[in-house]
């Protein structure tokens, strides 16, 4: 006899950040759809007492139903998210970050799509970035003004790579996410693209110009706990060594994407990341000329001095900083409904 299975296992990687659960809890309860479970994996944190009680209160409090489960050791970013997957019962996995909120009409936008595509593996998601306030909108991330449908390809999978990113609003067909686990790409911080070039280039994608999640933008990160990340990042900040690594893991997912039969992948996807490079010299900008020298230096060695626009980042953003290519995003982005298109890999 086969056992019924939910629409969405939303599942919540939960590392710290206890004070954020509640308004996450209480986005997802109130969604307009009900055919979900909600599955938290708490990955061995300094705040672990604080997020059990935290969720007992709002269990009992506001009857929202989770299955809690609590790391027997600290598995790292990777590691959890794939926890998470092995232990989801849903057809689709819904990533949300711990500190984040689901937007309204979520599940029911995600659901239409699926409905209407259902064979689809990977579902783009749009979404905005906040500070405190939820309600105070910094920025809308759209990757396009309409709804689409990616067929498996080439293309689609590299579109798809670098745009999933953002762990919240990831959201994938568990079983095809559940058939490609590997360990290799622990340490990475980057697993769900590992899981997203292998699953669009079967099951293809869609995507919806509806913003699914809000993205809190005021938290430091928390990586630098496990066994794969110890020595590598530092809790709290994101330094040069930490950045190199990540983009080094980048370009190890995409060799062994490569090695499994995505020929001409890498070439592609680096070509996108040099057309977008702002977030990974972002929080650089303001690190010593020679710091930020040695980064410039470590990029090129993993092989994007190939690409003109990649070294104008470095060159236009450091002479601009933050503040001011933040507004200029900020502005291009509003005038236009979605984020600036460059080259060809929107065809």
């Amino acid at each position: 006899m086969q056992h019924y299975r939910p629409r969405f296992s939303i599942c919540i990687p939960a590392y710290n950040r206890a004070k954020f659960l509640e308004p996450l809890l209480l986005s997802i309860k109130n969604q307009d759809y009900r055919d979900y479970e909600i599955v938290i994996c708490e990955d061995n944190s300094p705040e672990r007492k604080q997020i059990s009680a935290e969720i007992s209160r709002i269990t009992t409090e506001f009857g929202v139903d989770v299955n809690y489960i609590e790391n027997e050791r600290n598995l790292g970013y990777d590691g959890n998210i794939r926890n998470l997957i092995s232990r989801a019962r849903g057809q689709y996995c819904f990533f949300m970050g711990n500190d984040d909120i689901m937007a309204e009409g979520a599940l029911c936008e995600v659901n239409r799509l699926i409905e209407k595509h259902p064979d689809v593996g990977f579902v783009l998601k749009s979404y905005a970035w906040f500070d405190k306030i939820a309600d105070v909108i910094n920025q809308e991330v759209r990757y396009f003004n309409e709804e689409c449908y990616f067929p498996p390809s080439l293309n689609a999978t590299a579109l798809c790579f670098r745009r999933s990113g953002v762990i919240s609003g990831f959201i994938v067909h568990r079983d095809s996410a559940y058939a490609v686990a590997t360990e290799q790409f622990d340490g990475t911080l980057y697993y769900q693209m590992h899981i997203a070039s292998q699953v669009v280039s079967t099951r293809g994608a869609c995507f919806t110009p509806k913003i699914l999640v809000l993205c809190r933008n005021s938290e430091v990160p928390d990586f630098g706990a496990s066994d794969s990340e110890r020595g590598v990042y530092t809790p709290g900040v994101y330094t040069v060594a930490a950045r190199l690594a990540m983009l080094g893991g980048i370009s190890k997912i995409l060799d062994s994407a490569e090695a499994s039969g995505l020929k001409g992948l890498k070439p592609f996807v680096m070509r996108d990341y040099a057309n977008y490079f702002y977030p990974y010299i972002r929080d650089q900008l303001h690190i010593p000329i020679g710091d930020y020298l040695t980064l410039y230096k470590g990029y090129i060695k993993l092989g994007y001095w190939r690409f003109p626009m990649f070294h104008l980042y470095f060159l236009v953003c450091r002479i601009l900083g933050a503040h001011y290519f933040d507004f200029l995003t900020r502005f291009l982005r509003n005038r236009i409904g979605r984020t600036v298109q460059i080259g060809n890999i929107f065809r």
